[in-house]
């Protein structure tokens, strides 16, 4: 089955899993999956990420964060650039997203990074995902 949007996908995929209180995530594997999926961990939105074999291709098994009142960590992921309509942004118009606590996800020419770290890097992309 061919997607469109793999990164809309993954991000769905998290945010269905969660509704239901799931302890786990399965997703299908690739680089750019994996960057976001990193970042999401470093900056705590996700407790473990693991590579699983499936036949020939990796996935990964992303395990949920939740809180003491089992209430998801990721309030809102939320995918900003999509193949229909690219959505780019220079490092000076990058601002802080809900009061420094939700997180911009952007490709930019240095690799896949969040909106702080592209901000202090001086370099801009293309906005991925939002993530609060």
């Amino acid at each position: 089955m061919s997607l469109s949007d793999p990164i809309a996908d993954m991000l769905t995929r998290i945010r269905n899993a969660q509704q239901a209180k799931h302890e786990l995530c399965v997703i299908p594997g690739s680089k750019i999956k994996k960057s976001i999926l990193d970042l999401l961990k470093e900056e705590g939105f996700v407790d473990d990420i693991q590579t699983v074999k499936n036949g020939s291709f990796d996935d990964f098994q992303v395990k949920l964060k939740y809180d003491t009142e089992k209430k998801p960590v990721i309030r809102m992921i939320e995918r900003v650039s999509t193949p229909g309509r690219r959505v780019y942004i220079q490092s000076g118009e990058i601002r802080p997203f809900r009061n420094n606590i939700g997180t911009l996800i952007l490709s930019t020419s240095k690799g896949v990074m969040t909106g702080k770290r592209a901000r202090k890097l001086r370099v801009g992309g293309e906005v991925l995902c939002k993530v609060f």
